[in-house]
């Protein structure tokens, strides 16, 4: 993709460029690149480098904090972030709350909550999801009930990202039964540490315990933990989703992935003597996955541009969320093929150093076989693939 930028934008570029080789944490980035990481505490001294260079809120305006970033400016952070092997920001403080509590919050809960966010002192999940009601959100079931200044909730919460590392949790919980489902929803934030609430891993294929089970028993809320109005929560969470849908492309990650799939199948034998990348099929296949995402990048940029000028991502995002998704699957099934019987599936320590389990075959092996089963779930994830169709079907075509 040829995209021209001026010279403050190309310095720009420069600027985050040496920001990554020189200031933020190497030995972060160096188990990035081993595969291994990154862990809890990689993740938090990845965000505050950020915040500490003024780069935390990206999409914040400048009034709460935020970078007040043009869409060139964002675009080139982002291929800068995935080009250094920065590990992506966790999106639930920065990219999703964040926003809701700026956005539709009170005075009071902007105060309290947005500093503590933008500098990632406090960890939040989502509990949006629940058994039967995942792209299905509207029959959530999760019930909190007003009892003078408290709500009383109890329900369960199910694939709830890093629900482990988290301190705060925002919930949408239903408010009122006897109303239009949608109209009878509410966005609370809850503290994990309220008595009443359990978290239970969830072991995924690929070995990984990122998701979970959240449990909420008689957990008493503050009312004034109530954001915006009751029963605007389908509202607000709609608005949240189209922003999760758009990160949930991840282009750039996909194109820093690509780049290192082509330099190793231009050296790794297919078993003959010559590489992979020699061989028309797997060259062909490959390449178009990379014209996929080239289309993929001028809607990113258009949704960039969209939101820049003070606009929210529309039916695109749902366009961004299917084909990044499946870009991102494709990429991983041409690197479990470029690592052959050497991607059998086993579970090793991911925070060891990469190395085959038994020694031998090449080192991003190691993590083909992983990788390949955790992004099964990225077309379900986030509303579903079929549910985003839908969304275009009805939005775009009128259907």
């Amino acid at each position: 993709m040829d995209i021209e930028f001026n010279d403050h934008e190309l310095a720009f570029r420069d600027e985050a460029r040496a920001f990554f080789e020189n200031t933020y944490p190497q030995d972060i980035l160096e188990r990035a690149r081993a595969g291994t990481g990154p862990t809890k505490d990689d993740m938090v001294r990845s965000q505050k480098a950020l915040f500490d260079k003024g780069w935390a809120g990206i999409n914040w305006p400048k009034e709460y904090g935020g970078t007040g970033w043009s869409a060139s400016e964002k675009y080139l952070f982002e291929n800068e972030m995935a080009r250094a092997d920065v590990p992506p920001i966790v999106p639930f403080g920065l990219g999703m709350v964040g926003p809701i509590i700026y956005s539709f919050g009170n005075d009071e809960q902007k105060k309290r909550f947005l500093p503590d966010i933008l500098a990632t002192n406090v960890w939040w999940c989502q509990g949006f999801s629940e058994s039967g009601a995942g792209s299905d959100l509207a029959s959530l079931r999760t019930k909190a009930v007003r009892d003078g200044d408290d709500y009383i909730v109890n329900g369960t919460k199910t694939w709830t990202t890093l629900a482990q590392h988290a301190d705060w949790i925002f919930c949408l919980v239903r408010t009122d039964a006897d109303v239009k489902a949608q109209e009878g929803i509410s966005f609370i934030l809850i503290d994990m540490a309220s008595p009443g609430i359990t978290v239970n891993p969830i072991i995924t294929i690929d070995g990984g315990d990122e998701i979970n089970e959240v449990n909420f028993e008689d957990v008493r809320v503050p009312a004034d933990h109530l954001i915006g109005e009751e029963g605007k929560g389908w509202t607000y969470a709609k608005k949240l989703l189209t922003h999760e849908r758009t990160g949930i492309a991840a282009v750039a990650r996909s194109k820093r992935q690509l780049e290192k799939l082509k330099k190793i199948t231009a050296s790794e034998p297919n078993g003959g003597g010559a590489t992979l990348m020699e061989d028309d099929d797997f060259r062909r296949r490959m390449s178009e996955v990379e014209i996929e995402l080239m289309a993929l990048e001028f809607t990113d940029l258009r949704t960039l541009a969209a939101v820049s000028t003070g606009g929210a991502p529309g039916p695109e995002s749902s366009i961004l969320k299917i084909k990044g998704t499946e870009i991102q699957q494709s990429v991983t099934e041409l690197f479990v093929e470029a690592a052959g019987y050497y991607a059998m599936p086993y579970m090793p320590d991911r925070n060891e150093p990469g190395t085959n389990e038994f020694g031998v075959g090449p080192e991003f092996a190691i993590h083909a076989g992983p990788r390949y089963f955790n992004m099964r779930k990225t077309s379900i994830y986030g509303g579903s693939n079929e549910i985003q169709k839908n969304i275009i079907a009805k939005a775009v075509l009128g259907l």
